[in-house]
């Protein structure tokens, strides 16, 4: 079985390095019948991981044909804030990168399974790839895993088959002690549990057995700041507005300000009635606008966006004659500020 461990700039190292040395110590234990490399999408490099600068040196290319198992670490950065050395940036970046193909192409091989550590997971669920799956990831990002369109499980490691997810930062333990035990056997994953003088913490979540399909909810830290940030906020019937809905009918060139760049969005409202619909466009895709209501004066739906990464977003505005102004957001990534101007009514 060879492991090939991915490494983007900005990586944590724990995440990677963790998983690494449990691969070489099962090694020991196995009769070498497991391998681990460190690879990353372009090739072998030195890639400068997110904890204190520190270099790490990649043997090879990431090869989406081999089989066995490929880990993806998260990042290693700012836990608030949108700048460019935030950990939502540092996802970003690397999930725009060639990365995201390479793993597009892995995913569906019946002789691949796919692990990440940490926000891993929200990076694969930034590029569309864990659409429908079970995942998890640190409990700071649970409510943007579900925004991507995941499904968020309140495990420590979630098995979803070929897809194999840990939390926090020390879940890469866990997460490699397990595949190690499904793929080689207990008796190796106890030795190097005991070399270690480490004990897996948790139960595994698997996607199988009576009652697999039971919704799980997200941690309880996630479900407040989905609440904080009014994610679950009902809509009100048949998404009616009160007269001033009328305000924000027209064509509207927007702005929208995120981590990893600026995105132009053109919006078409229209309110007939009181009633409010519209589309958004950006390039050459066009996605209507989900829910749409006014509240206190403000414009509120939610989207699914594709660009610059696969989101469900919740938009927030207000106009003043011309001008609109206000904000999108997607669970614990940062809000990104929208601004625009009416073009025609």
């Amino acid at each position: 079985m060879h492991v090939q461990i991915v490494l983007f700039d900005g990586f944590d190292l724990l995440d990677a390095l963790a998983p690494y040395e449990v691969f070489c110590a099962a090694a020991m234990y196995s009769g070498d019948a497991v391998s681990a490399e460190l690879v990353t999408a372009e090739g072998a490099r030195a890639v400068t991981s997110g904890t204190g600068g520190l270099s790490i040196q990649a043997a090879g290319k990431l090869d989406p044909d081999k089989g066995g198992i490929i880990l993806v670490p998260g990042a290693s950065g700012n836990v608030e804030g949108d700048g460019p050395d935030s950990v939502p940036a540092i996802l970003a970046r690397a999930a725009e990168s060639e990365l995201t193909g390479l793993i597009r192409q892995a995913i569906g091989r019946p002789d691949v399974v796919v692990a990440t550590v940490c926000g891993g997971s929200l990076l694969l669920a930034m590029g569309g790839l864990l659409e429908n799956r079970h995942a998890v990831t640190h409990h700071l990002g649970m409510d943007a895993l579900q925004a991507t369109g995941a499904i968020p499980v309140a495990a420590r490691v979630v098995d979803d088959d070929s897809l194999v997810t840990g939390g926090g930062v020390t879940s890469g333990l866990d997460v490699a002690l397990y595949l190690v035990e499904r793929e080689l056997g207990s008796r190796v994953a106890i030795a190097v549990e005991k070399l270690f003088e480490y004990e897996r913490r948790g139960t595994v979540w698997r996607s199988v057995g009576l009652a697999s399909s039971s919704p799980v909810s997200p941690p309880a830290e996630a479900a407040e700041q989905a609440a904080e940030t009014h994610l679950s906020d009902p809509v009100p019937e048949a998404c009616t507005a009160p007269s001033d809905a009328s305000d924000f009918a027209g064509v509207w060139d927007t702005l929208i300000s995120t981590p990893i760049g600026k995105m132009s969005v053109r919006l078409h409202i229209t309110s007939i009635n009181g009633r409010i619909t519209g589309t958004a466009t950006q390039g050459d895709d066009v996605a209507d606008m989900e829910n749409p209501y006014v509240e206190n004066g403000r414009l509120i739906w939610t989207q699914r966006v594709t660009k610059p990464m696969r989101l469900n977003l919740r938009f927030e505005v207000t106009v003043q004659g011309r001008v609109m102004s206000g904000f999108a957001k997607a669970g614990m990534l940062p809000a990104s500020k929208l601004s625009g101007a009416k073009l025609t009514e």
